[in-house]
């Protein structure tokens, strides 16, 4: 079963997220709601998927997702990056870090559906 891990300091978020994947493609769904309990959960559960914030105490989403590249556990997840502030510095960031897509808030839950559809609803896919 895929496993999907939610990262966001507002559990609002995490809650979003959580409820419209909680019926998609069977997701086994993990949450944290800071970068250095995201690495934690993530060693444990070897997420395919990460939804992760990138303004969040203790450790920022770019150092989760460093860390999550560096780890042979997690090196292969599809990261995709989620961020209020909108803007080509964030996304560049984002991607220098090693994530593969980019969320903006706000987002409907419409939106996060086309996402893991393209997704193809299971992740390993090749990354480029």
């Amino acid at each position: 079963m895929p496993s999907v891990l939610i990262v966001d300091d507002d559990p609002f978020i995490r809650k979003l997220i959580a409820t419209t994947l909680e019926d998609v493609a069977g997701f086994e769904l993990a949450e944290a709601a800071d970068g250095v309990e995201a690495l934690e959960v993530a060693q444990r559960t070897s997420p395919e998927i990460v939804f992760l914030d990138i303004d969040m105490p203790r450790l920022d989403g770019f150092g989760v997702c460093r860390g999550l590249r560096e780890e042979r556990g997690t090196a292969h997840a599809t990261i995709v990056m989620i961020t209020a502030a909108a803007g080509d510095i964030a996304e560049r960031e984002a991607e220098e870090a090693g994530a593969d897509l980019f969320l903006t808030k706000p987002f409907s839950p419409l939106e996060l559906l086309r996402l893991v559809d393209e997704l193809g609803g299971s992740p390993a896919r090749a990354r480029g």
